[in-house]
């Protein structure tokens, strides 16, 4: 697994998200940020997720999708339960996956971070592929940018955010991670 000079996974399967943009000049990769989604909610296996990272969601598919008209975002990256990697943006640029966010005092996370989507929910574990997955990412991801950090997305927007979930066993992810000084700041690390 490799990471090219244009910020592509080698191995991911990419399809294009309009929703990105630049990344502030002289800014850093120095964030991941963990996600859980499932559209429908709570639903697997559908194209719900990509047609919402592609503005082709059809509001009349579901009526959730109703509350979707109009919304634009994305991820860099979509882990599907069978540990497939999906690409929507490169790692280069600015994918819009953490909307009002801050991590240590930085607000703004999406300038500086990579959105990492789980397909799931908060309250179904998740595969044993998918954090697999999960971590070669990680690990490809880490080794290429300087990422001093990761955090769910609960971590970068309390309050409004609770993904990735209880369901997320952070002890099976970092234990796969070569440097585990990434998630210093995780609280569930202490117990």
């Amino acid at each position: 697994m490799q990471i090219n000079a244009s910020g592509y996974l080698d191995i991911a399967h990419f399809i294009a998200s309009p929703n990105f943009d630049q990344r502030p000049q002289e800014i850093e990769i120095s964030l991941l940020v963990i996600h859980n989604i499932s559209l429908p909610p709570d639903k697997f296996d559908g194209d719900g997720v990509i047609e919402l990272f592609t503005n082709q969601i059809n509001p009349k598919a579901h009526p959730y999708y109703q509350t979707l008209c109009g919304l634009k975002v994305s991820s860099h990256f979509f882990i599907r339960r069978d540990g497939k990697l999906i690409q929507f943006v490169p790692c280069n640029q600015r994918a819009w996956h953490a909307g009002v966010s801050c991590w240590q005092g930085k607000e703004r996370c999406n300038d500086y971070s990579i959105g990492i989507e789980l397909e799931g929910n908060d309250k179904t574990p998740f595969t044993n592929e998918q954090y697999s997955a999960l971590t070669a990412l990680t690990q490809c991801l880490c080794d290429h940018y300087p990422i001093a950090d990761i955090a769910g997305h609960s971590d970068i927007a309390p309050g409004r955010k609770t993904d990735p979930g209880h369901c997320f066993d952070w002890a099976q992810y970092t234990k796969g991670i070569k440097n585990e000084s990434y998630f210093k700041n995780r609280q569930l690390l202490k117990t």
